[in-house]
């Protein structure tokens, strides 16, 4: 199958990485795979998305402002002549829209339906089954649930005692972690007052990540938040780890969520459409969205129990998500020469 995947953001994070997994998964599997990047995305940075790219996969990089982007991956398309597109992100859902009747127009909900978005194209796929409802029909006919993947990554083998030991964290010390991008709605303003609040003895704070908000965040923390920005490995981060929170006040799914699972950390999270969906998986109490002071009572009670946990993570097989991907697919341009 000739497929194309089209991803105009700049920077790697878990839409980018859904993105480029998949196709790299699909050109594993014998396929024909481009992946249409903005030219930003292939900047020489650690946070950049193309160098993530499997050789097998061609990439297409087109420039400009959004509009300007927009119009050249569309003619990109219309060149390529794939049998399915699939957009990720509004840029992406924009390029697609205007190429009607060429082949299947695919787009994942990563985030949530939105009609300027979504509403003209040709099938969907939902990360989590709550997005399904805000899908009208007939579209929600031409639409499928399909979960998020991981594969487990395996921390290098000093990583623990290596991260602690360079940012000056005790051996013996709790860590509670977070990993993402530091912005309003994953909620880390809320995590930093949460960890004051509990002030659990000899215990630090990890925020592995950067965005708009990190020099603000970075400015109320104390001595025991340890912010290092980007990390290219972030399995390393989860074996330093003690807990893993997470403070969102959005979450569609989490695919960190999946990460930390990987890795046995136990889990304190906020009450997201993400975290309700997996709650059963990692079976703790969820916190009430913007409530620092449950969040550190959670805290204060994990803190009593920090044992590694095993999760059945067999669900989350990569290869398999990607072959469900595939029979979509193929069941949409069946219904297409209807």
């Amino acid at each position: 199958m000739k497929i194309v995947h089209i991803i105009l953001t700049h920077s790697f994070a878990g839409s980018e990485r859904y993105a480029v997994e998949l196709a790299n998964l699909q050109a594993e599997q014998q396929h024909d795979v481009t992946l249409i990047l903005h030219q930003r995305g292939a900047e020489q940075r650690p946070n950049a998305i193309a160098h993530r790219v499997s050789p097998k996969v061609k990439v297409l990089l087109v420039g400009g402002f959004k509009l300007l982007a927009i119009y050249r991956a569309r003619r990109l398309l219309r060149q390529l002549k794939p049998d399915v597109a699939h957009a990720h992100l509004s840029a992406a859902c924009r390029v697609l829209q205007g190429v009607k009747g060429l082949c299947l127009r695919v787009a994942t909900l990563h985030i949530h339906y939105k009609k300027q978005q979504h509403a003209k194209l040709d099938a969907l796929i939902a990360i989590a089954p709550w997005q399904l409802a805000a899908i009208p029909e007939p579209l929600r006919q031409h639409s499928v649930q399909l979960d998020n993947w991981s594969a487990a990554r395996p921390a290098t083998a000093d990583a623990r005692q290596r991260l602690r030991a360079e940012y000056q964290i005790p051996a013996d010390a709790i860590v509670i972690g977070t990993l993402g991008r530091v912005e309003q709605s994953k909620g880390q303003d809320v995590l930093l007052d949460a960890f004051k609040q509990a002030a659990i003895p000899n215990s630090y704070l990890v925020i592995v990540g950067e965005g708009k908000n990190w020099q603000a965040l970075r400015e109320k923390a104390p001595t025991q938040v340890i912010m290092p920005g980007f990390s290219a490995s972030p399995q390393d981060w989860l074996a330093c780890f003690d807990c893993f929170v997470s403070a969102a006040r959005t979450e569609p799914f989490g695919l960190v969520f999946l990460e930390a699972m990987h890795a046995g950390l136990p889990i304190v999270a906020t009450a997201t459409e993400g975290a309700k969906y997996l709650r059963p998986l990692f079976n703790n109490e969820l916190v009430g969205i913007d409530n620092a002071a449950h969040l550190a009572k959670r805290l204060q009670q994990q803190s009593q129990d920090l044992a590694r946990r095993q999760y059945p993570m067999q669900r989350f097989e990569p290869s398999a998500k990607a072959a469900e991907v595939l029979a979509f697919y193929q069941q949409q341009l069946a219904a297409q020469r209807l």
